[in-house]
């Protein structure tokens, strides 16, 4: 997905979920959010206060340095986003998405007694990618009980996860339930253009039903060529028939 995309989508969904109103300014008391970080059980990690109305950190702690390899000073919001493995910016945008639905059917006295957990990939300071796991609580809200900030922590786990897609869970931290590995409806989901022009026109006619020799009379071309933009597709989509690759087709709009 790309960056700008990504970035808007990623504002509307924060600025829903922070409401209108403006509250006073919450001065920030490290002790108290560093006794929260219990809540994460951490490995090596950083950890950081989001300001959903401002859109912005108000903290980052040192300790990105050591896990990624950036300063605090030039860590921002658009910074980390960038940051972002492009194939896992949809999946961060439902497990958005999904968060802030859960909450608005919290009542009020429970939404700051859960966490929201799920992975995804982060460039390193060397071109490397690491796949943390992010968690995140809610620590103000306002009289309307919109979100205003939240602590996250952002945990090393790629010794425990070599690859694999992103999965979502919500802890409650109280006694609360919890909800492990939540199906997550596809809102963002990206779809790739891998196929040319011509290979589209095939598959087109595939999905009509029609047999290669008669793709060939239609597009003029020889029923060798069409079982070579067949056999290409099933190759660049990673798939082995050509029932797999109309299902495909339509469930990704490629046509």
């Amino acid at each position: 997905m790309k960056l700008e995309l990504f970035s808007d989508e990623a504002n509307k969904i924060w600025r829903r979920a922070a409401g209108e109103s403006v509250p006073d300014l919450l001065e920030i008391e490290l002790p108290i959010y560093k006794k929260l970080l219990n809540f994460f059980q951490v490995g090596d990690h950083y950890y950081y206060v989001f300001n959903l109305r401002k859109l912005e950190f108000d903290l980052v702690s040192e300790e990105i340095e050591t896990v990624l390899g950036y300063h605090p000073s030039e860590v921002t919001i658009a910074f980390l986003m960038d940051k972002m493995h492009p194939d896992d910016r949809p999946w961060f945008l439902n497990f958005e998405s999904r968060t802030a639905g859960f909450l608005a059917q919290l009542p009020p006295d429970k939404i700051m007694k859960y966490k929201v957990r799920y992975d995804y990939r982060l460039k390193k300071s060397n071109g490397e990618y690491m796949r943390i796991l992010h968690q995140a609580a809610i620590v103000q809200i306002d009289e309307t009980n919109a979100v205003v900030r939240t602590l996250g922590v952002h945990t090393d786990i790629t010794h425990l996860k070599k690859e694999g897609k992103p999965v979502m869970s919500v802890i409650g931290m109280d006694g609360d339930p919890s909800y492990l590995n939540i199906d997550v409806e596809n809102l963002f989901i990206e779809s790739k253009e891998t196929l040319t022009r011509r290979e589209k026109q095939v598959l087109t006619l595939l999905i009509e039903g029609k047999l290669s020799k008669e793709i060939g009379g239609v597009l003029n071309i020889s029923k060798q060529t069409v079982d070579m933009h067949r056999k290409n597709m099933l190759h660049k989509n990673n798939l082995n028939t050509t029932g797999e690759l109309i299902g495909k087709a339509i469930k990704q709009g490629w046509l």
